[in-house]
């Protein structure tokens, strides 16, 4: 359940197949059958549906005596994770699952050796106990909640003991402490005026600033040992973090969260705390420039003049996950059955045809508006693209507007279609970014409430520009808002996950949890399919024709910018499996990016072609894209994978309760499995629905 970022995207039914057979071999039988059987169909947009294969004989159910003994280690494993997962705790607000969390805000996570090996004999004792309970004893819920404590810890072993990732994991050490202090700040109680927090929710931000120097020089002890054993960061790894993101950090915490906290505090124990926090905030800053000094000294030359660089030994590409390890992750941590293989080869004709597409709406438009001809192919796009931004807020108070009409528009078609059942007092809030938040979300995106808290609402932000009107024209012209809208708001994020809290109580905690992290290197990404899939099939809905709506919802020039985003989706997936599979280089895989989403023909590496500043602009965006899959091995498909298993899905349910099929009933009935992928549940998501 990562924060989510300001973009959106959706895409064409692929062969994302549910898994099953032997790569799963420590699932439980029930559960791989279920999976297997819910393999999708993979249909062309707009042909008829074909009959799925016939489902596999399912056992006679019987009474799950097992139940209660399954709650109550689930119970167990879960405060235990949350107890050594701290900034995941405060994400969840797990201070809130149980009071033996109740200071589990001001800690930092424990990657001694020491402590890992601790947890991993913990994590072998709770696999064994959840592994004992046989599946045939368990209701059909409780087999899936099974399913998925089993394939977390086993992420979490071969993430200590295969990937040894503790020992290269950078980006995870440097980000962790800043991320738990910004969601402790999103989720204080606010006070009068501009003040907000109340003693103990600061003094918990304090605590948890002190435990930042032992952290982190145990992060300096782990990538110690990591280079003794040849396991180092890639290089623009110590470059992003090692260098520029540690220091940036240091400065937050020595003085831009002091100045916050002063703007905020206005308890009787105000000058206390201030000063509490400042000592502490003086502390984290000095370490985290050790840390950055240690990365020099150990990755770097020495420094003559200039800007310091890699030392030889570290220069060579050290990301890719390779074959093995990524279609390992796709099996146990997402549930596909697809390889790594089969996506790359898949994904380009969907490139192609997207771009197709995209190159005749583009005409259309163009004619429609009498807009000059502006070249063929390529250059035909991009002048509709620039001359769309045209129309576009003149100010921040404009663009937040312009959202917030989005958003009604959305939610009005959505009940005249009967899409969803709304009720009548939802809406759809946009907000400001509020500035603590803003070194953090640079454009927007959906923040939920924490689930384990009964309090709490989500909020889709979106980040001021400062009226800058470049900036406005660039991000936020009028047609690109409802697809955004739609992604981050409704029917997305913030509908997805106000429904889920709605029936929190029927979704079992340990379909909640973030192993790895919340949203870095270390992550496991399974809720990324079930969230991001979500969102991208919430857009790819509203393009489907519908009740008195036989053109779907977008207009002609918003519906040209959702085939952008799914242009850019269809795209991540082969650059993804590509570059972790030594089928694509770095470089070559910037170069794709810039010429198919951004439709510049040329290499970035080329000098000649990269002296125009739109192409360098490209060309600096594609690349930053690309050290972001590169750290994130996995996480740039899971939307469209997400969103492809939603589909087929819905497809089986259509052919076996024809008649009888609900479209709300399906959205309600799969947005109450939780946060877990969808090959977790297809099979009982349809018997529920036969059942009904």
């Amino acid at each position: 359940m990562p924060r989510i970022r300001l973009a959106t995207a959706v895409a064409p039914l692929l062969a994302f197949g549910l898994p099953g057979g032997s790569a799963l071999a420590q699932t439980p039988a029930p559960a791989a059958a279920a999976a297997a059987s819910a393999a999708p169909v993979a249909p062309t947009s707009g042909a008829p549906p074909t009959r799925p294969r016939a489902p596999v004989a399912q056992p006679l159910q019987k009474r799950p005596w097992a139940d209660a003994r399954f709650v109550q280690v689930e119970h167990d494993y879960v405060v235990y994770f949350l107890g050594r997962f701290p900034v995941v705790a405060t994400y969840l607000g797990g201070a809130a699952f149980d009071p033996q969390l109740a200071g589990v805000d001001g800690r930092l996570r424990d990657y001694s050796p020491e402590g890992l090996r601790a947890e991993d004999a913990r994590l072998t004792e709770f696999r064994a106990r959840i592994a004992h309970l046989a599946p045939a004893g368990l209701s059909p819920r409780r087999r899936i909640d099974r399913s998925v404590a089993l394939a977390e810890i086993a992420f979490l072993e071969h993430q200590h003991n295969v990937r040894r990732h503790q020992q290269k994991s950078l980006d995870s050490y440097v980000d962790e402490p800043v991320r738990g202090v910004d969601w402790q700040i999103q989720g204080m109680t606010a006070g009068s005026g501009a003040a907000y927090g109340t003693d103990a929710e600061w003094q918990a931000v304090i605590a948890r600033l002190r435990a930042v120097p032992g952290y982190l020089a145990t992060a300096e002890q782990q990538l110690a040992a990591g280079v003794a054993a040849h396991n180092v960061p890639d290089g623009r790894v110590l470059v992003d973090f090692g260098v520029k993101s540690a220091a940036a950090d240091a400065d937050y915490f020595e003085s831009a969260l002091p100045q916050l906290a002063s703007a905020s505090i206005a308890s009787a124990q105000r000058a206390a705390l201030l000063h509490d926090l400042a000592d502490a905030g003086a502390a984290a800053a000095a370490a985290y420039r050790h840390l950055a000094a240690m990365v020099a000294a150990v990755f770097f030359e020495a420094a003559d003049g200039g800007a310091r660089a890699l030392k030889a030994g570290f220069r060579a590409d050290r990301f890719a996950l390779g074959e093995a390890e990524y279609d390992w992750a796709l099996h146990n941590n997402l549930r596909l059955s697809s390889t790594a293989g089969e996506l790359f080869a898949q994904s380009w004709p969907a490139v192609e045809a997207t771009r197709a597409e995209m190159i005749a709406l583009a005409r259309a438009i163009a004619a429609s508006h009498a807009w000059p001809p502006a070249g063929e192919g390529a250059a035909s796009v991009r002048a509709v693209f620039a001359e769309l931004s045209r129309n576009a807020p003149q100010s921040d108070a404009e663009m937040l507007e312009g959202y917030r009409r989005a958003g009604a528009r959305l939610i009005a078609y959505a009940r005249a279609t009967g899409l969803f059942d709304v009720p009548a007092d939802y809406r759809l809030d946009v907000l400001a970014t509020p500035p603590p938040l803003r070194a953090s979300v640079a454009d927007g995106g959906y923040y939920p409430a924490p689930p384990f808290k009964s309090t709490g609402v989500g909020r889709f932000y979106v980040t001021p520009t400062g009226d800058n009107a470049a900036a406005l024209r660039g991000q936020h012209d009028y047609a690109s808002m409802p697809v955004i809208a739609a992604h981050e708001g409704f029917p997305g994020h913030d509908w997805h996950f106000k429904v889920m809290t709605q029936y929190r109580e029927q979704i079992s905690p340990v379909r909640w949890l973030l192993p790895g992290a919340v949203e870095d290197s270390a992550s496991m990404w399974q809720d990324s399919m079930a969230t991001e899939g979500w969102a991208l099939y919430a857009e790819a809905l509203l393009a489907e024709p519908a009740r008195g709506a036989p053109h779907g919802f977008y207009a002609p020039e918003e519906r040209l910018y959702q085939l952008r985003d799914k242009l850019l989706r269809e795209l991540r997936v082969r650059i993804d499996t590509g570059i972790h599979t030594g089928r694509v280089r770095f470089e070559e895989a910037v170069t794709l990016y810039s010429e198919v989403v951004d439709f510049l023909p040329g290499s970035c590496q080329d000098a000649a072609v990269s002296k125009s500043e739109v192409k360098q602009a490209s060309c600096s965006a594609a690349r930053a894209a690309i050290a972001r899959y590169a750290r994130w091995p996995t996480q740039a498909l899971t939307y469209r994978a997400g969103k492809e298993q939603i589909l087929a899905l819905r497809r089986r349910a259509q052919l076996e309760l024809g008649a009888r099929y609900s479209l709300q009933r399906f959205h309600l009935e799969l947005m109450k499995e939780g946060t877990i992928p969808p090959g977790y549940f297809g099979e009982e998501l349809l018997r529920a629905l036969r059942a009904r």
